[in-house]
């Protein structure tokens, strides 16, 4: 295949070599990755660490995986998604604070510099998709509403398709949604949780990829929230 550097341009389209620039391709065996986020959850609230909470789906991903032990976090869901997202300490890239708030300072912005790339952007450039399901609450909340400006909701920062909560608390019954670029009303289903509806949604965005480019590397960000308050549990959980 003719490369851009050696093809010929000319004054005219018949002096010049047509060139179709290749799509990125990851090199074959790229692992999908599946990025997992549990709200306002402690150290000491899984089962792996001692906890008598049952947990045995993650109990049994710690047995095959590594344990971190030494680790640091801003105890805020903003700062913390922010550095998650961009491998960067939070205040670097203009959120050292919640979402919520614009304190004057470029450390304390409530909203990730354009000029940070993104983990979903960087992925973007080397042919992954990139979902992102759950809480975001990386946005100016006056920046949420139906007109905008979009530039930091998740679509426009890296993301195919994102189907969640912008805010950082949600009402778990009756949430406020927002799917892509639009908010959506709530399914309207016997026995509606956000937690299931958000499972089902980032299980129905791997499929719909995975059944027409299946070797197509994704990146699945899944950003629960039932751990924050309010704690709106499902009445068979609590009886368990």
């Amino acid at each position: 295949m003719m490369s851009d550097e050696s093809r010929r341009l000319g004054r005219t389209m018949v002096e010049s070599d047509p060139f179709w620039p290749a799509e990125p391709t990851p090199p074959p065996g790229t692992p999908n990755v599946v990025y997992c986020v549990f709200d306002d959850v402690g150290y000491s609230d899984f089962g792996c660490y001692g906890s008598e909470i049952a947990t045995p789906n993650i109990d049994r991903l710690a047995s095959g995986g590594l344990r971190y032990t030494n680790f640091h976090t801003t105890s805020l869901c903003s700062p913390t998604r922010a550095s998650l997202l961009t491998g960067r300490n939070h205040h670097a890239v203009g959120m050292g604070t919640l979402a919520n708030y614009d304190l004057g300072f470029d450390g304390y912005r409530g909203a990730i510099s354009r000029e940070a790339a993104m983990l979903p952007e960087i992925l973007r450039e080397q042919g992954w998709n990139s979902f992102a399901v759950g809480k975001w609450h990386l946005t100016p909340m006056h920046h949420t509403g139906p007109s905008g400006p979009f530039y930091q909701w998740p679509t426009q920062r890296g993301f195919d398709r994102f189907y969640g909560f912008m805010d950082g608390a949600m009402n778990h019954w009756e949430p406020f949604l927002t799917e892509d670029n639009h908010h959506v009303a709530t399914p309207d289903t016997a026995g509606y949780h956000l937690t299931t509806d958000l499972m089902d949604h980032a299980i129905r965005f791997v499929s719909d990829q995975q059944s027409v480019a299946p070797d197509k590397p994704f990146f699945l960000y899944l950003a629960f929230g039932a751990g924050h308050s309010p704690h709106h549990v499902p009445k068979e959980l609590i009886d368990a």
